[in-house]
Protein backbone atom coordinates (compact mmCIF):
# COMPACT_ATOMS: atom_id res chain seq x y z
CA UNK A 1 0.00 0.00 0.00
CA UNK A 2 1.32 3.42 -0.93
CA UNK A 3 1.85 5.92 1.91
CA UNK A 4 -0.37 8.96 2.19
CA UNK A 5 0.84 12.34 1.04
CA UNK A 6 1.86 14.75 3.83
CA UNK A 7 -0.83 16.96 5.28
CA UNK A 8 -1.16 20.26 3.44
CA UNK A 9 -0.60 23.54 5.20
CA UNK A 10 -3.91 25.38 5.74
CA UNK A 11 -4.70 28.08 3.22
CA UNK A 12 -4.49 31.65 4.45
CA UNK A 13 -7.85 32.97 5.54
CA UNK A 14 -8.90 36.13 3.71
CA UNK A 15 -11.69 38.63 4.23
CA UNK A 16 -12.36 42.04 2.75
CA UNK A 17 -14.24 44.28 5.15
CA UNK A 18 -14.03 47.66 3.38
CA UNK A 19 -11.59 49.29 3.48
CA UNK A 20 -9.55 46.58 5.22
CA UNK A 21 -8.10 43.27 4.12
CA UNK A 22 -7.91 40.73 6.92
CA UNK A 23 -5.62 37.82 6.14
CA UNK A 24 -3.87 35.12 8.12
CA UNK A 25 -4.22 31.86 9.97
CA UNK A 26 -5.79 31.15 13.33
CA UNK A 27 -6.22 27.64 14.69
CA UNK A 28 -6.42 27.17 18.45
CA UNK A 29 -3.24 25.70 19.92
CA UNK A 30 -1.44 25.68 16.56
CA UNK A 31 -1.01 29.15 15.09
CA UNK A 32 -2.47 32.63 15.10
CA UNK A 33 -1.30 35.42 12.81
CA UNK A 34 -3.69 38.12 11.56
CA UNK A 35 -2.44 40.78 9.13
CA UNK A 36 -4.16 44.07 8.22
CA UNK A 37 -2.10 45.40 5.26
CA UNK A 38 -3.85 48.79 5.10
CA UNK A 39 -2.81 49.55 8.68
CA UNK A 40 0.79 48.21 8.49
CA UNK A 41 0.17 45.91 11.45
CA UNK A 42 -0.03 42.19 12.12
CA UNK A 43 -1.55 40.77 15.29
CA UNK A 44 0.43 37.86 16.74
CA UNK A 45 3.01 35.82 14.87
CA UNK A 46 2.46 32.15 15.70
CA UNK A 47 4.30 31.30 12.50
CA UNK A 48 5.40 33.65 9.76
CA UNK A 49 3.73 33.15 6.37
CA UNK A 50 5.47 35.11 3.62
CA UNK A 51 2.35 37.23 3.10
CA UNK A 52 2.71 38.90 6.52
CA UNK A 53 6.41 39.83 6.23
CA UNK A 54 5.61 43.31 4.84
CA UNK A 55 3.94 44.26 8.13
CA UNK A 56 6.44 46.60 9.84
CA UNK A 57 4.71 46.18 13.22
CA UNK A 58 3.66 43.01 15.05
CA UNK A 59 1.33 43.48 18.02
CA UNK A 60 1.67 40.48 20.34
CA UNK A 61 -1.32 39.65 22.49
CA UNK A 62 0.48 37.18 24.81
CA UNK A 63 3.35 34.75 25.04
CA UNK A 64 1.81 31.37 24.24
CA UNK A 65 3.86 29.63 21.58
CA UNK A 66 1.04 29.40 19.02
CA UNK A 67 0.95 33.22 19.07
CA UNK A 68 4.66 34.09 19.27
CA UNK A 69 6.75 31.24 17.83
CA UNK A 70 7.40 33.02 14.50
CA UNK A 71 8.98 36.12 16.01
CA UNK A 72 12.65 35.27 15.40
CA UNK A 73 11.97 34.17 11.82
CA UNK A 74 10.02 37.40 11.20
CA UNK A 75 12.92 39.51 12.48
CA UNK A 76 15.40 37.49 10.42
CA UNK A 77 13.48 37.44 7.15
CA UNK A 78 12.68 41.16 6.88
CA UNK A 79 16.29 42.30 6.25
CA UNK A 80 16.89 39.16 4.18
CA UNK A 81 14.04 40.31 1.92
CA UNK A 82 15.43 43.86 1.76
CA UNK A 83 13.06 45.35 4.37
CA UNK A 84 13.79 47.49 7.40
CA UNK A 85 14.02 45.75 10.79
CA UNK A 86 10.61 44.85 12.16
CA UNK A 87 9.08 46.10 15.39
CA UNK A 88 7.20 44.00 17.92
CA UNK A 89 5.05 45.60 20.60
CA UNK A 90 4.07 43.48 23.58
CA UNK A 91 3.10 43.33 27.22
CA UNK A 92 5.94 44.72 29.39
CA UNK A 93 6.35 41.35 31.10
CA UNK A 94 7.28 39.82 27.73
CA UNK A 95 10.09 42.25 26.94
CA UNK A 96 12.91 40.59 28.89
CA UNK A 97 12.05 37.01 27.81
CA UNK A 98 11.86 38.05 24.16
CA UNK A 99 15.23 39.81 24.37
CA UNK A 100 16.65 36.57 25.78
CA UNK A 101 15.09 34.66 22.91
CA UNK A 102 16.77 36.89 20.33
CA UNK A 103 20.10 36.67 22.20
CA UNK A 104 19.87 32.87 22.06
CA UNK A 105 19.66 33.09 18.27
CA UNK A 106 22.92 35.05 18.21
CA UNK A 107 24.67 32.01 19.69
CA UNK A 108 22.85 29.62 17.36
CA UNK A 109 23.37 31.53 14.10
CA UNK A 110 26.69 33.21 14.95
CA UNK A 111 25.23 36.50 13.77
CA UNK A 112 23.10 39.26 15.23
CA UNK A 113 19.72 40.16 13.75
CA UNK A 114 18.50 43.72 14.11
CA UNK A 115 15.12 44.06 15.73
CA UNK A 116 12.94 46.47 17.70
CA UNK A 117 10.96 45.52 20.78
CA UNK A 118 8.55 47.88 22.55
CA UNK A 119 6.69 47.14 25.77
CA UNK A 120 3.26 48.73 26.12
CA UNK A 121 1.44 49.17 29.39
CA UNK A 122 -2.36 48.92 29.27
CA UNK A 123 -3.59 52.34 28.17
CA UNK A 124 -0.42 53.17 26.21
CA UNK A 125 -0.50 54.25 22.57
CA UNK A 126 1.99 53.37 19.83
CA UNK A 127 1.93 55.07 16.41
CA UNK A 128 1.91 52.52 13.59
CA UNK A 129 1.48 55.01 10.74
CA UNK A 130 0.58 58.67 10.33
CA UNK A 131 -2.35 59.49 12.66
CA UNK A 132 -2.96 55.79 13.43
CA UNK A 133 -2.19 54.38 16.86
CA UNK A 134 -2.31 51.06 18.67
CA UNK A 135 -4.19 51.45 21.93
CA UNK A 136 -3.25 48.61 24.30
CA UNK A 137 -5.74 47.31 26.84
CA UNK A 138 -5.48 44.57 29.42
CA UNK A 139 -7.31 41.31 28.79
CA UNK A 140 -7.86 38.21 30.94
CA UNK A 141 -5.91 35.07 30.08
CA UNK A 142 -3.71 32.47 31.75
CA UNK A 143 -0.63 34.66 31.16
CA UNK A 144 -0.15 38.46 30.96
CA UNK A 145 -2.09 39.56 27.88
CA UNK A 146 -3.10 42.61 25.87
CA UNK A 147 -5.75 43.43 23.33
CA UNK A 148 -5.29 46.24 20.83
CA UNK A 149 -7.53 48.82 19.17
CA UNK A 150 -6.25 50.75 16.16
CA UNK A 151 -7.35 54.36 16.61
CA UNK A 152 -7.36 56.93 13.83
CA UNK A 153 -6.69 60.48 14.98
CA UNK A 154 -8.90 63.04 13.27
CA UNK A 155 -9.33 66.77 13.79
CA UNK A 156 -12.23 69.12 13.07
CA UNK A 157 -12.28 72.89 13.16
CA UNK A 158 -14.18 74.17 16.20
CA UNK A 159 -17.53 75.73 15.35
CA UNK A 160 -16.56 79.15 16.68
CA UNK A 161 -13.76 79.37 14.09
CA UNK A 162 -15.77 78.13 11.11
CA UNK A 163 -15.73 80.53 8.16
CA UNK A 164 -12.60 82.42 9.22
CA UNK A 165 -9.89 83.16 6.70
CA UNK A 166 -6.65 81.18 6.90
CA UNK A 167 -4.61 84.13 8.18
CA UNK A 168 -7.15 84.65 11.01
CA UNK A 169 -6.84 80.99 12.01
CA UNK A 170 -3.06 81.36 12.06
CA UNK A 171 -3.35 84.34 14.39
CA UNK A 172 -5.59 82.40 16.77
CA UNK A 173 -3.06 79.57 16.82
CA UNK A 174 -0.22 82.01 17.50
CA UNK A 175 -2.26 83.35 20.42
CA UNK A 176 -2.29 79.85 21.91
CA UNK A 177 -5.94 79.07 21.19
CA UNK A 178 -6.92 75.51 20.31
CA UNK A 179 -8.84 75.84 17.06
CA UNK A 180 -9.65 72.17 16.42
CA UNK A 181 -11.35 69.35 18.25
CA UNK A 182 -9.46 66.05 18.23
CA UNK A 183 -11.19 62.68 17.90
CA UNK A 184 -9.89 59.12 18.03
CA UNK A 185 -11.95 56.80 15.85
CA UNK A 186 -11.70 53.06 16.67
CA UNK A 187 -11.10 51.15 13.44
CA UNK A 188 -10.09 47.60 14.33
CA UNK A 189 -9.89 45.78 17.65
CA UNK A 190 -7.99 42.52 18.17
CA UNK A 191 -8.71 40.87 21.51
CA UNK A 192 -6.23 38.00 21.42
CA UNK A 193 -7.06 35.05 23.67
CA UNK A 194 -9.22 36.24 26.52
CA UNK A 195 -11.90 35.35 29.01
CA UNK A 196 -15.10 37.37 29.14
CA UNK A 197 -14.95 40.64 31.04
CA UNK A 198 -15.80 44.32 31.08
CA UNK A 199 -12.71 45.05 28.94
CA UNK A 200 -14.72 43.70 25.98
CA UNK A 201 -17.55 46.17 26.53
CA UNK A 202 -15.57 49.42 26.51
CA UNK A 203 -16.40 52.00 23.84
CA UNK A 204 -13.21 51.54 21.82
CA UNK A 205 -14.04 47.83 21.46
CA UNK A 206 -17.79 47.99 20.81
CA UNK A 207 -17.49 50.98 18.47
CA UNK A 208 -14.75 49.48 16.28
CA UNK A 209 -15.62 48.99 12.63
CA UNK A 210 -14.08 45.51 12.84
CA UNK A 211 -13.77 43.39 15.98
CA UNK A 212 -11.43 40.42 15.60
CA UNK A 213 -11.96 38.10 18.53
CA UNK A 214 -11.34 34.53 19.49
CA UNK A 215 -14.11 31.96 19.79
CA UNK A 216 -12.34 28.80 20.91
CA UNK A 217 -15.49 26.98 21.99
CA UNK A 218 -18.82 26.72 20.17
CA UNK A 219 -20.45 23.54 21.44
CA UNK A 220 -23.39 24.23 23.80
CA UNK A 221 -21.89 22.15 26.63
CA UNK A 222 -18.39 23.66 26.47
CA UNK A 223 -18.91 27.02 28.17
CA UNK A 224 -17.33 25.69 31.39
CA UNK A 225 -14.29 24.50 29.43
CA UNK A 226 -13.98 27.97 27.92
CA UNK A 227 -13.93 29.48 31.40
CA UNK A 228 -11.24 27.12 32.67
CA UNK A 229 -8.84 28.03 29.84
CA UNK A 230 -9.89 31.71 29.95
CA UNK A 231 -11.29 31.65 26.43
CA UNK A 232 -14.52 32.83 24.83
CA UNK A 233 -17.57 30.77 23.92
CA UNK A 234 -20.14 31.46 21.21
CA UNK A 235 -22.49 32.63 23.98
CA UNK A 236 -20.08 35.52 24.61
CA UNK A 237 -20.04 36.37 20.92
CA UNK A 238 -23.82 36.77 21.06
CA UNK A 239 -23.30 39.33 23.83
CA UNK A 240 -20.78 41.18 21.67
CA UNK A 241 -23.20 41.20 18.75
CA UNK A 242 -25.81 42.77 21.01
CA UNK A 243 -23.34 45.33 22.40
CA UNK A 244 -22.08 46.50 19.00
CA UNK A 245 -23.92 48.37 16.26
CA UNK A 246 -24.97 47.13 12.85
CA UNK A 247 -21.87 48.86 11.47
CA UNK A 248 -19.48 46.50 13.31
CA UNK A 249 -18.26 43.30 11.66
CA UNK A 250 -17.12 40.61 14.10
CA UNK A 251 -14.45 38.21 12.84
CA UNK A 252 -14.03 34.95 14.73
CA UNK A 253 -10.57 33.41 15.12
CA UNK A 254 -8.90 30.68 17.18
CA UNK A 255 -11.46 27.95 16.52
CA UNK A 256 -10.23 24.44 17.24
CA UNK A 257 -9.60 21.78 14.61
CA UNK A 258 -12.02 19.57 16.53
CA UNK A 259 -14.84 21.81 15.27
CA UNK A 260 -15.31 21.17 11.54
CA UNK A 261 -16.10 24.26 9.49
CA UNK A 262 -19.38 22.76 8.35
CA UNK A 263 -20.33 22.37 12.00
CA UNK A 264 -19.29 25.99 12.62
CA UNK A 265 -21.63 27.19 9.87
CA UNK A 266 -24.52 25.07 11.15
CA UNK A 267 -24.00 26.22 14.74
CA UNK A 268 -24.00 29.88 13.71
CA UNK A 269 -27.16 29.39 11.62
CA UNK A 270 -28.87 27.63 14.52
CA UNK A 271 -27.84 29.76 17.51
CA UNK A 272 -27.12 33.25 16.14
CA UNK A 273 -30.24 35.37 15.50
CA UNK A 274 -30.74 36.05 11.77
CA UNK A 275 -30.40 39.84 12.20
CA UNK A 276 -26.79 39.33 13.34
CA UNK A 277 -25.56 36.66 10.97
CA UNK A 278 -24.57 39.03 8.14
CA UNK A 279 -21.93 40.69 10.30
CA UNK A 280 -20.48 37.57 11.92
CA UNK A 281 -17.55 36.25 9.88
CA UNK A 282 -15.07 33.40 10.41
CA UNK A 283 -11.49 34.00 9.29
CA UNK A 284 -10.81 30.36 8.41
CA UNK A 285 -14.09 29.75 6.55
CA UNK A 286 -12.30 29.53 3.23
CA UNK A 287 -15.32 28.46 1.17
CA UNK A 288 -17.76 30.95 2.67
CA UNK A 289 -15.27 33.80 2.45
CA UNK A 290 -14.46 33.00 -1.18
CA UNK A 291 -18.17 33.14 -2.08
CA UNK A 292 -18.51 36.43 -0.22
CA UNK A 293 -15.48 37.95 -1.96
CA UNK A 294 -16.68 36.85 -5.39
CA UNK A 295 -19.98 38.58 -4.67
CA UNK A 296 -18.08 41.73 -3.65
CA UNK A 297 -16.13 41.60 -6.91
CA UNK A 298 -19.32 41.19 -8.93
CA UNK A 299 -20.98 44.11 -7.14
CA UNK A 300 -17.90 46.31 -7.69
CA UNK A 301 -17.84 45.42 -11.39
CA UNK A 302 -21.57 46.17 -11.74
CA UNK A 303 -21.11 49.52 -9.97
CA UNK A 304 -18.21 50.41 -12.28
CA UNK A 305 -20.30 49.61 -15.36
CA UNK A 306 -23.15 51.68 -13.98
CA UNK A 307 -20.87 54.67 -13.50
CA UNK A 308 -19.59 54.59 -17.10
Amino acid sequence: MLPKEPAKRPQLGFLYVPPFRIQGLSIAGEETVVHIPELDVCFDIGLCPKAVLPAPVIALSHGHMDHVAGIAYYFSQRPFQGMTPGTVVCHPELEAPLHKLMEAWVDIERQRTKYNLVGLEPGDHYEIKNNHYLHAFETIHTVPALGYTVLEKRTKLKEEFAGLEQHDLVEHKKAGREIVDTFHIPLITFTGDTAWGEHLLTDHVTQSKVLITECTFMEPGHRKRAGIGKHLHLDHILQLLEATTDETSIVLTHLSRRTHMGQVRRTIERYVPPQYQHRLLVLMDTRGNRTRYEQQLAEAEAAAIGND
